[in-house]
């Protein structure tokens, strides 16, 4: 398994600012592709409440730390 991280910094309102603008894109994405392939299913609508949650947090403009990891499992999608 591969691990990636990156960490961003929020001490501005401009970082705040672009941090809450990458959480609503996510959120938008995971919610059109979640309508389009898993409409209706339990695990669908958990991960989307877990990033709205998210995406509800970073609308207030304060300093944090937004890390984004990405595990990469071996093996390959079944057809």
């Amino acid at each position: 398994m591969s691990r990636y991280e990156v960490s961003f910094d929020i001490d501005s309102k401009t970082d705040s600012y672009a941090a809450r603008r990458i959480l609503e894109r996510v959120y938008d994405t995971i919610r059109e592709e979640s309508q389009n392939v898993r409409e209706g299913t339990d695990n669908a609508d958990e991960l989307l409440r877990e990033f709205q949650t998210l995406r509800d947090a970073a609308k207030r403009p304060t300093p944090g730390r937004l890390t984004i990891t990405y595990e990469q499992y071996d093996g390959g999608f079944e057809d």
